[in-house]
């Protein structure tokens, strides 16, 4: 099991990651939305904003409201990071759950 700040420094690359194909993602997905990432194995949380192809202002814990909910085990998020877990599997398998509204699942696709 991963812990906090391994899931923390993630997501930070992640971010990093986003930050990289922001200006080919922004002319396909126009997304501006809270997300909300819930770990489920370590019982915790952060939460950002995706916007214009790049996760911005990751903090520490839960967004209740946010309008995309993530849900991951922690070794499940660094791999997905890492590029060692294919989204879509693990989508398939429930290693991943995400929760957003219809237009925004297909918007998140182009960003994976």
């Amino acid at each position: 099991m991963a812990s906090i700040d391994e899931c923390r420094q993630a997501l930070h690359e992640l971010a990093v990651k986003l930050s990289a194909n922001a200006d080919d993602v922004r002319e396909r997905v126009n997304l501006d939305r809270t997300l909300a990432c819930r770990i489920t194995d370590l019982g915790a949380a952060f939460h950002g904003r995706l916007t214009d192809g790049r996760l911005v202002d990751i903090a520490d814990g839960d967004d209740p409201k946010a309008k995309i909910a993530m849900s991951i085990g922690s070794d499940d998020l660094l791999a997905l990071v890492r590029g060692e877990l294919d989204a879509g599997k693990a989508l398939a398998n429930r290693r991943l759950s995400i929760s957003a509204n219809p237009f925004d699942l297909l918007k998140l696709r182009k960003l994976l």
